[in-house]
């Protein structure tokens, strides 16, 4: 691997860790149960990218199912989320 790619693998993930710090203290500061329901959404999505960039710096296959995964149930738990904040129930 070269030398550059190195680095950038290395800032983008200082970039992603620094993200999900500031997503979290919105998680737990949050005015509103909306912006709650955001910042655990985009913490989803930041933890699947961070997967996916420790997949490319080790040259592994074995990260990019639990990305998928991550990504899957990250999508469902918002949309669940997003139902109860709007109506109240998740299963009608």
């Amino acid at each position: 691997m070269s030398n550059f790619l190195t680095v950038t693998i290395h800032v983008t993930m200082v970039c992603y860790g620094i993200a999900m710090l500031l997503a979290l203290w919105r998680a737990l500061r949050g005015p509103s149960a909306q912006d709650r329901v955001l910042a655990v959404d985009f913490l989803n999505i930041v933890a699947m990218m961070l997967m996916l960039v420790v997949g490319i710096r080790y040259a592994s296959s074995t990260y990019f199912e639990p990305a998928l995964l991550v990504a899957l149930l990250g999508f469902v738990s918002s949309t669940a989320l997003a139902k109860f904040l709007l109506r109240g129930e998740v299963i009608e």
